[in-house]
């Protein structure tokens, strides 16, 4: 069956990106249809529907950021202002360098449709489950802390750097630093109260 043909679906997700990539967040099916030389009905039977798309490209997309993202924040030999600082430019730089799609992805299809909606908090969940699967590990944090940070540190760095695409006036760096100096305080605050008990006991 074409559909579960990887090097078509290959290329209608390139064709895809060229659009959406070209037109933005407004970019319409049938522009990506035919920028892939079918129709409408067609580009979408090969995903399944319209959802089974929007999903394809988020995997595609977030998945490779999120690829891009571990090795900075799982870094060992990195103290943690270093590590949350690099972590968090690479997530700047990868939205900004592809604004257009971010915001498809993000604002166009998450409020189009629910199903990518869900799809979308899904992998965003995973990435601060595994950043707090690194802080338990690592015993910056007892486990359920360590799952709540990361999933605080995730969502607060998302949310901040969609402000940011919204403010380019804003200098990137203080963006970052800002970040950081809050994801250190959080860490360094659990340690003093740690460290307080210890010393009363």
């Amino acid at each position: 069956m074409s559909g579960r043909d990887p090097d078509r679906r290959r290329a209608l997700l390139d064709a895809a990106d060229r659009v959406i990539l070209r037109e933005g967040p407004e970019a319409s099916m049938a522009a990506i249809a035919a920028e892939a030389g079918i129709t409408k009905p067609i580009l979408y039977r090969h995903f399944g529907d319209k959802s089974g798309l929007y999903e394809a490209l988020a995997d595609r997309h977030v998945r490779t950021v999120i690829a891009q993202l571990r090795p900075a924040f799982a870094e060992v030999a990195t103290d943690l202002r270093g590590r949350a600082r690099t972590t968090i430019t690479v997530y700047l730089d990868l939205i900004s360098a592809n604004l257009n799609l971010y915001r498809f992805l993000f604002h166009r299809a998450s409020a189009e449709d629910t199903r990518m909606r869900s799809h979308m908090t899904a992998l965003v969940r995973s990435l601060g489950e595994e950043l707090g699967a690194v802080l338990a590990a690592e015993r910056v944090a007892e486990p359920v802390r360590a799952q709540v940070l990361g999933h605080a540190f995730v969502g607060m760095v998302q949310t901040t750097g969609d402000w940011w695409l919204e403010h380019p006036e804003v200098d990137r760096a203080e963006v970052v630093e800002g970040l950081v100096d809050v994801i250190v305080a959080a860490v360094s605050h659990r340690s003093g109260r740690a460290s307080h008990a210890a010393g009363r006991g």
